[in-house]
């Protein structure tokens, strides 16, 4: 049985130092030799650890796979695929030497040879393929797309640049960058904004809404935490949050309901979710509604132009447009 071609992604600040030095490589010039490490990845977690005292544990993470992916799980006659930014092409090589410890680099110290096999315009490919190779990270497995790479090395190879062809990648490409900016999103609001710090980000996004809201004061007024108006008249508002972890429960929304006068709405947003029971309650109960992490990201989206510079710069988001072949919501 064949053996499966594997393709990796890698990404570079210097165009040249690849293309002319016929290399791949990555940086991370304090591990020094990767060889002397151990081939274990506890033993490469020790030594990174030891290296980056004040590395955060998901950057530990992700710079141990790395580095232990490109010495030891890359091998000779895997291909590689490397955007150039310089001049917007895609190169495609296949790898040619086990890893190779160079200390005369600057910087990129931990390399392999590589022989480039083809350099393509980046138009060549689906958008699905150059949203995978866009990765976030230096040196990345190509899973998704990569037979479409490996197709490009064919003699008879022709790009598809023809304008009566839609690429349906298109939509999948979009979705997929939806949903890593609500994930994203969602993942700073939970880390960032705990207690009261999410009592007022809340009534600064029902601010951009619109609202005019006032946060009550910390322990105090029945459970509300916000009481919000659409005008200077009623109806009022009460505004209840939660940044647990936790699905909430019917007693919680129940306790909400229990604080509202004739005539008051009720809100209740939360980062988690609701368990069935309180959805339950929640669907029965019109004048309350109830607003989970998943919909408080989409509100922040829209609105986020709106809220304050403080929650923006805690948010960075960058708007941009993107391919897309109907309008999606968002």
């Amino acid at each position: 049985m064949q053996e499966e071609k594997r393709v990796w992604g890698i990404h570079t600040t210097d165009d040249g130092l690849f293309l002319k030095d016929d290399i791949i490589a990555i940086g991370w010039k304090s591990m020094g030799d990767l060889r002397l490490i151990g081939s274990t990845r506890e033993a490469f977690k020790e030594k990174y650890i030891q290296t980056y005292p004040d590395s955060r544990k998901g950057q530990v993470a992700i710079g141990v796979g790395m580095l232990y992916r490109f010495c030891y799980e890359t091998q000779i006659g895997d291909y590689i695929v490397f955007p150039s930014k310089s001049n917007r092409e895609v190169n495609i090589g296949i790898i040619e030497s086990d890893y190779i410890y160079d200390p005369s680099q600057f910087e990129y110290v931990q390399t392999r040879k590589v022989k480039w096999l083809k350099h393509l315009p980046r138009m060549a490919f689906s958008q699905g393929a150059l949203y995978e190779i866009g990765s976030a990270l230096s040196f990345f497995s190509v899973k998704n797309y990569a037979d479409e790479f490996l197709v490009a090395l064919d003699k008879g190879f022709r790009q598809n640049l023809s304008p009566d062809s839609e690429d349906e990648s298109v939509g999948a490409t979009v979705e997929d960058i939806i949903e890593s900016t609500k994930d994203f999103v969602l993942k700073e609001l939970s880390r960032q904004l705990k207690g009261y710090d999410f009592e007022y980000f809340v009534a600064d996004l029902l601010h951009a809404m619109g609202y005019r809201a006032i946060v009550s004061p910390q322990g105090g007024d029945s459970g509300i935490d916000i009481t919000a108006y659409k005008d200077e008249l009623p109806p009022r508002i009460l505004v209840q949050v939660k940044s647990v972890d936790g699905d909430i429960k019917e007693s919680t929304i129940q306790s909400l309901k229990g604080a509202m006068r004739e005539g008051d709405y009720g809100l209740f947003v939360t980062l988690s979710n609701y368990t069935k029971n309180a959805q339950k309650y929640l669907d029965s109960t019109p004048i309350i509604r109830g607003i989970n992490g998943t919909e408080l990201v989409k509100l922040l989206l829209k609105y986020y132009d709106s809220l304050s510079e403080k929650y923006q710069k805690m948010i960075p988001l960058q708007m941009v447009y993107i391919p897309a072949p109907t309008k999606i919501d968002f």
